[in-house]
């Protein structure tokens, strides 16, 4: 008789006590429509840009070990990829390519070739599907036998300024082939202001510049460097992309990009830099961009195919997070499989 007067009059304490709450969070919480009403974030398929990869050659598509969903095409089959994807509603395009070895060297000369792979590229996109936005990287890693993003010295210390000078020519050789954006990811000093001065001087004051303004020395890269063959012969890429433990620092890259005429500013990764994101989101008033990059796509797949998580759940989670964090596009190799989802 005692044990039931005392879970009576816990009962009656409990219900008390909350009778008393001025609010309740929980009565927007009870039904999916509601639920939709007051969220505070949306993720679309606007925000997406899709990152995809090119090589030499004719009617072949090759998976990526490390990165399963995700593929070189030659460019014949790259054109019917980039429609449908297009008419799911994306965007855009961020262009990589894979070059051959027998056209790599020691300064990338390949990569502002007029004829070179990213310029044929580029054109036939723009000829085949005029309305997606191309954005093309401007880094010399896929066209140097070293792997590095500049050039090197007998020393083996990468060079700040002659490699600008290479990605300046870089920069124009894509905007006359008509990409949209160009994006500098190579993390060297000055080089936004170089490309925006250049761009300018030969008329492609329209082409935009997304700078990876807060691009950090991470191991997230790997399937990435796999899927380009890009990977450095040699040492690492400390020198120039950022310390991993730095947010301060983030921040200074931004505010230079952003006064040398970067039009977007990125982080990247994307996933263990969200405080990065946020803190350009409060701090800036262009758009603010994140790369969920190669390995991050890679664990989640990984973690999917051993049936550990529901992976399309996962999927739109993470990205929301990134949205929530303060980014406005998304550059993620999710793009189709998302886009799909949404629609």
């Amino acid at each position: 008789m005692s044990t039931e007067i005392s879970t009576a009059e816990t009962k009656e304490s409990v219900i008390e006590t909350t009778s008393n709450l001025p609010y309740r969070p929980r009565r927007l919480r009870r039904s999916e429509t509601l639920r939709r009403m007051v969220r505070e974030t949306i993720l679309t398929v606007d925000d997406l840009i899709y990152p995809m990869f090119v090589m030499e050659g004719e009617n072949q598509r090759m998976e990526i070990a490390s990165m399963p969903g995700c593929y070189r095409y030659t460019l014949d089959l790259l054109l019917p990829e980039i429609a449908a994807v297009y008419k799911l509603g994306v965007g855009a395009i961020a262009l990589f390519p894979v070059i051959p070895e027998v056209k790599k060297d020691e300064t990338g000369t390949e990569s502002y070739n007029r004829d070179g792979l990213v310029q044929r590229t580029v054109k036939a996109i723009k000829e085949t599907v005029p309305g997606i936005v191309v954005i093309t990287d401007v880094a010399l890693d896929p066209f140097t036998t070293h792997g590095h993003d500049g050039i090197v010295d007998e020393n083996g210390v990468i060079l700040n300024d002659p490699t600008v000078e290479v990605l300046v020519k870089m920069a124009v050789s894509q905007a006359e082939a008509g990409a949209d954006m160009v994006a500098p990811s190579d993390m060297m000093d000055g080089r936004v202001g170089a490309i925006r001065q250049a761009l300018d001087a030969e008329g492609y004051i329209d082409v935009r510049i997304l700078a990876y303004s807060a691009k950090y020395a991470s191991a997230y890269y790997g399937p990435f460097r796999d899927a380009l063959d890009s990977a450095p012969k040699f040492g690492d890429k400390k020198t120039y992309q950022m310390d991993a433990a730095n947010a301060r620092e983030a921040i200074k890259e931004v505010e230079l990009d952003i006064a040398e005429g970067a039009d977007i500013v990125m982080v990247k990764p994307a996933l263990a830099y969200l405080d990065i994101i946020r803190q350009i989101k409060d701090k800036t008033n262009v758009p603010v961009a994140a790369y969920n990059v190669s390995g991050e796509y890679a664990m989640i797949k990984a973690a999917a195919a051993n049936g550990w998580i529901d992976e399309k759940k996962v999927i739109l989670e993470t990205l929301t997070s990134m949205k929530r964090a303060g980014a406005d596009l998304i550059l993620t190799y999710f793009a189709k499989e998302v886009a799909l989802m949404l629609n």
